[in-house]
């Protein structure tokens, strides 16, 4: 039965909503580690994390005391002008991309590191082409969605950026051929998420950045829902040995406030004052958040601690014996159990059954829980599954 509180809140988003989100009819009040409470206090363990964004936890203590501390301090300050706050994450990140990474455009979402990475490329090169792979997710603004694949998402707002080409993700010989004279850059995600949880081949990015320095491009790899420590490394292209020459980060970065960055290494040059910028980007309060979240993730070992719960988890997945399943894949705990039909009924039993998760396409369950979950809740998590999707293992 519905209360007359969850009632008005349903009326009042329903009433003013644009439409562009499809929402579940849960009304999600507070957040604690790995579980939320909905406006019934119906309590969930959150696979869904706010698409990966609460990586360190719902409400973590250690950001919610850094942002009580910055807010009453600075809550603004544009980059005209130099900041502590500032300063303090960008030696922070500094610290924990991948070497050769030193320089940092700060921004406030996913798709804006994507668009500032496209912008940068174009710039520093001189080209207009960009390639990117088939299934690849990039964002929803103009330049992100052409990087985009997806029909569904790319067909209503064409005529998109021009000179963007997609190939298929893995295949370094479409690559290989796509990458010419003109292209500026190649942007890949080291694991597909929106597009199925499609991990990279072994090989396959090496080879990417082979093709990238043989032809003058610059290597992007967009890092916005792998990073910091989703993969069981703090960033997924360590786990492939590559050098990326911009990383684009945002998600899990705020512990939960929106923050971007992209990462620029030296074969980026430094660009004019003017040329690309924004108002919020860089802002203190979001910055002592993101630095509080990822102190947070170094002191804890929390890539570590994904690796391992993750290869734990993903075994326990693929010994379920269920006609429904056709492959359980990821990495760290970022997993995808694709099915042999639609999952949206699938996600809403799972949600009765008391776990919030994800699509990821038509037909992949896509699992992103905070990085702090206990093994106690992957447990209740993969009871849930075998429950919803029928274990025949017995």
């Amino acid at each position: 039965m519905i209360d007359r509180v969850t009632d008005r809140v349903f009326g009042v988003e329903d009433a003013h909503a644009t439409g562009v989100h499809k929402k579940r009819k849960i009304v999600l009040v507070r957040g604690a580690g790995a579980r939320v409470w909905d406006s019934q206090g119906r309590e969930y363990i959150d696979c869904n994390a706010g698409h990966g964004v609460a990586l360190v936890g719902h409400s973590n203590d250690r950001v919610v005391e850094a942002v009580k501390t910055q807010v009453e301090r600075m809550i603004t300050c544009p980059e005209t002008f130099y900041n502590d706050a500032r300063a303090a994450l960008i030696s922070l990140l500094s610290e924990v991309v991948p070497r050769g990474l030193d320089r940092f455009f700060l921004c406030n979402s996913g798709t804006e590191a994507v668009e500032a990475a496209i912008k940068f490329a174009r710039l520093s090169t001189g080209r207009p082409g960009v390639v990117a792979a088939m299934r690849g997710f990039h964002g929803r603004t103009m330049g992100a969605l052409s990087a985009t694949w997806e029909q569904k998402y790319r067909k209503p707002f064409e005529p998109l950026v021009p000179g963007f080409t997609h190939v298929p993700f893995g295949s370094t010989e479409d690559l290989e051929r796509a990458v010419g004279p003109d292209t500026a850059a190649v942007i890949v995600e080291p694991v597909q998420g929106e597009g199925g949880v499609h991990v990279a081949p072994q090989g396959y990015l090496q080879k990417t950045q082979e093709i990238c320095r043989n032809s003058g491009a610059l290597l992007i790899v967009d890092e916005v829902q792998t990073g910091f420590g989703r993969t069981g490394r703090m960033f997924a292209c360590e786990h492939f040995d590559v050098s990326p020459d911009m990383i684009c980060m945002s998600k899990a970065m705020g512990g939960g406030l929106p923050v971007g960055a992209v990462a620029l290494g030296s074969r980026v040059p430094a660009m004019p004052p003017g040329v690309h910028g924004n108002t919020f980007g860089g802002n203190p309060l979001a910055c002592a958040a993101a630095r509080a979240a990822i102190e947070y993730i170094r002191e804890n070992d929390l890539p570590a601690r994904a690796a391992a719960l993750g290869a734990e988890f993903a075994a326990r997945l693929k010994s379920v014996k269920s006609p429904l399943i056709r492959e359980v894949r990821g990495l760290g705990l970022m997993i995808g159990i694709e099915l042999r039909q639609k999952s949206g009924p699938y996600l809403d039993a799972l949600a009765d059954a008391g776990v919030l998760a994800l699509p990821a396409g038509a037909t992949v369950i896509r699992l992103l829980p905070p990085l702090v979950i206990t093994r106690e809740e992957l447990d209740f998590v993969a009871g849930a599954l075998k429950e919803v999707l029928g274990d025949h293992s017995r």
